[in-house]
C-alpha cells in the first residue's frame, strides 16, 4: 500500500454499518462514493470557504470491497486550482481484522472530484489568489 502521507489529510472515518449494504451483503459502492465526494468537499473549501458544488467524479477505482464493521477513512487532498474550480484526489482505506486476527488497513479505493466555488445562491465565484498562493497554487 502507498504511504499514508501521500494520501493527504484525513477527513472522514466512520464504521460501515449493516443498513449501508448492497444485494450481496458488501458495502454500497454509491454509499462509498457519498463518502468520497463529502471529503473531496472538505479539501476543496480551504480554498474555497464559502460554498463548493460537485462538477465531476472521475477515476472511482474499486479495489477491493468493503465489509460491515470496516473502518473507513478517507483522505483528500488538493492537486489542482483553476478560476472557480479545485480539483481533488480521495483514497479511500478499509481498517479490518486479517485471517490471522490483526487489524490491517487496505486500500480499497481511489477517486478524483472536481469542485466549483459558488456563493450562497449558487453564482459562480473566483477563488481568492492568496488562498491559491497559501496553499502552493
Amino acid at each position: 500500500m502507498q504511504n499514508l502521507e501521500d494520501f493527504g489529510e484525513p477527513r472522514i472515518k466512520l464504521v460501515a454499518l449493516p443498513k449501508d449494504t448492497n444485494s450481496a451483503g458488501n458495502i454500497f459502492g454509491g454509499w462509498i462514493m457519498s463518502q468520497i465526494d463529502l471529503a473531496g468537499a472538505q479539501a476543496a473549501r480551504e480554498v474555497a470557504p464559502e460554498r463548493v458544488v460537485t462538477i465531476s467524479m472521475k477515476e472511482v477505482i474499486f479495489k477491493q470491497p468493503v465489509f460491515v464493521g470496516d473502518v473507513v477513512s478517507c483522505y483528500a487532498k488538493i492537486i489542482g486550482v483553476g478560476k472557480t474550480s479545485i480539483t481533488t484526489q480521495i483514497e479511500v482505506t478499509a481498517l479490518r481484522l486479517n485471517k490471522g486476527g490483526f487489524r490491517e488497513s487496505v486500500h480499497v479505493t481511489s477517486a478524483t472530484a472536481t469542485y466549483v466555488s459558488v456563493t450562497k445562491d449558487g453564482e459562480k465565484k473566483p477563488i481568492d489568489e492568496n488562498l491559491k498562493r497559501l496553499h502552493g497554487f
